[in-house]
């Protein structure tokens, strides 16, 4: 009643006000309206307080009703989950529109493109780079007891060259509040802000950071950690880039030298995984009148003993893999092949040697080294949007080719495993659960101003955030302990490396020979509904919900 009173008394008073404007003069009004619209300065004041008072008294109240009855329904929930659709993990997901009977060329990358190797392999570099970094450049003998732990790193993190920091970034470029690493030690969120003054990266601060994109940055991020924390913890003095610099180097050395590839040529079952799916593959893109090239960086004679490896069930006695490829170009250099003028070399198979002949022409029977993407498109005369590449890492394989007019395809190995785990319905359920919470603590934040907290309202705040961290740990742990999912960042956002797939990708997916589901005619469209990236598939918080 004094609110109801307060308005009643407000509006007599305006009225009063406005009558004796149009009846006397402007003067006159002036001042009257002056002076009761100081009375009413501090009655609205009041007026305000007494309402906010009593919209927080019955609010608060509404809001913990809200969450018991959610909570109530959280039993239901698995339920009504299984009648959302579940995400193809062999699909092929769409950035940018994509026809296929458009496409007349189709190139490959070899390593994790069409070759796929088992988890033994990061060990090996690991070992290998290690061993390289005592060796030759004179690292503390204790690092030979190092050991890769594949539990710890994902793809598509930064490495602060300037601050030691490994970490991962969201789809805007701020470090993730769970995600950011000294050494083997996760900064706790006051010390990112310590450290960076903000969790947003600048463009400044962003010149300090390389991106860890391909397959072999698993063994690379791995090895960076290790060595920073055992510096850190026998307090020796360091610079950060050098670490970086000197495990880049060793990295690079390994395969540069080819240890890495008589390791696996050495022992290829337990490296390589045999494959005849991709032989169905490109041999319907044959079949179809498809042309069909590998680009590589790899030497010819270590390609060659996979293929062999890989194919050799399925293969006749008498077949040879490179009767699938118009043209194969092994040691082209990329990314500098993209953008160099290098000319092409005719490689001698038996003898191990280049040949000093111009090369003007790609002959089926030869295999060709270096070369650049001008003398590439000059020889072929194949241009643009008929041109498909298919490549794992998103700036060497990926980005050049984009900028050259050519679609492009990422494979991206760990997108299956996180499909599967995104359509089970214990990922689900607890990420229904963190949706709820986020939309009841923004309701939460919008009714209740700072300086008028109670009691009630703190218990519901710590309430809310307890159980949104809760489910937000759980869905972390289901990917990866340290850095979650690859393409999600633990607030349910797209990280950065989901970004870079966003800009350099037409289509990715987790294997080439996915495409043998779909038509060779067949149009890809990016899905009406998404945000960001399309295998993404949200549990709505209306599934809780309660009338």
């Amino acid at each position: 009643m004094a609110y109801l009173s307060r308005l009643l008394q407000r509006t007599t008073i305006s009225s009063c006000g406005v009558q004796e404007g149009f009846l006397g003069s402007f003067r006159s009004y002036s001042v009257i309206a002056s002076k009761e619209q100081n009375v009413l300065k501090y009655e609205d004041k009041d007026v305000r307080a007494e309402a906010d008072n009593f919209l927080l008294d019955d609010e608060i109240p509404k809001l913990r009703r809200e969450l018991d009855a959610a909570k109530e329904s959280f039993l239901k929930i698995p339920e009504a989950l299984k009648t959302m659709p579940k995400m193809n993990p062999k699909g092929i997901y769409v950035n940018k529109n994509l026809r296929l009977d458009n496409i007349q060329v189709y190139g490959f990358d070899y390593d994790y493109t069409l070759a796929h190797y088992s988890a033994n392999l990061q060990s090996l570099i690991y070992d290998l780079a290690k061993e390289h970094m005592v060796n030759e450049l004179r690292y503390p003998e204790i690092c030979m007891k190092f050991k890769y732990d594949p539990t710890f790193p994902i793809r598509g993190l930064y490495y602060d060259k300037l601050k030691g920091c490994l970490m991962k970034l969201d789809f805007f470029g701020s470090i993730e509040s769970d995600g950011c690493y000294f050494g083997r030690r996760k900064l706790s969120r006051k010390e990112i802000h310590d450290t960076y003054g903000t969790r947003h990266i600048g463009r400044d601060q962003a010149r300090g950071l390389v991106g860890l994109m391909d397959f072999f940055c698993f063994s690379e991020a791995c090895l960076i950690a290790d060595i920073v924390q055992h510096f850190v913890d026998a307090k020796l003095e360091f610079d950060a880039c050098y670490i970086y610099e000197d495990v880049n180097r060793a990295i690079q050395h390994v395969h540069r030298s080819g240890l890495v590839h008589r390791g696996i040529l050495f022992d290829p079952h337990r490296y390589l995984v045999k494959n005849g799916q991709i032989l169905r593959f490109l041999r319907m893109l044959r079949e179809k009148g498809k042309k069909l090239f590998l680009l590589t960086n790899s030497p010819f004679h270590f390609v060659d003993g996979g293929m062999r490896f890989m194919l050799e069930d399925s293969l006749g006695c008498r077949d040879s893999w490179r009767e699938l490829f118009d043209v194969v170009i092994a040691k082209a250099n990329k990314p500098s092949f993209y953008t160099s003028d290098h000319p092409f070399r005719c490689y001698d198979t038996e003898n191990d040697t280049l040949a000093f002949t111009k090369v003007d022409a790609f002959l089926p029977d030869k295999v060709h080294y270096h070369g650049s993407l001008k003398a590439f498109l000059q020889i072929t005369k194949w241009h643009g949007p008929e041109v498909i590449y298919f490549g794992d890492h998103l700036f060497s394989d990926l980005r050049g080719p984009s900028k050259a007019g050519w679609r492009t395809a990422a494979i991206i190995h760990e997108l299956e495993n996180e499909i599967h785990i995104q359509n089970a319905d214990s990922y689900r359920f607890e990420q229904a659960k963190f949706h709820i919470m986020q939309e009841f603590l923004g309701r939460l934040h919008a009714t209740v101003a700072n300086n008028e907290r109670t009691e009630a309202y703190k218990s519901l705040l710590e309430e809310l955030n307890e159980e949104r961290q809760k489910a937000r740990n759980i869905m972390k742990s289901m990917f990866n302990r340290s850095f979650g999912a690859t393409f999600l960042i633990d607030t349910g956002q797209e990280s950065a490396f989901a970004y870079n797939i966003h800009q350099y990708a037409d289509v990715y997916t987790s294997k080439p020979e996915n495409f043998l589901f779909y038509s060779p005619e067949a149009w890809l469209h990016v899905p009406f509904d998404i945000k960001i990236m399309p295998h993404h598939l949200k549990v709505p918080s209306s599934l809780f919900r309660t009338n």
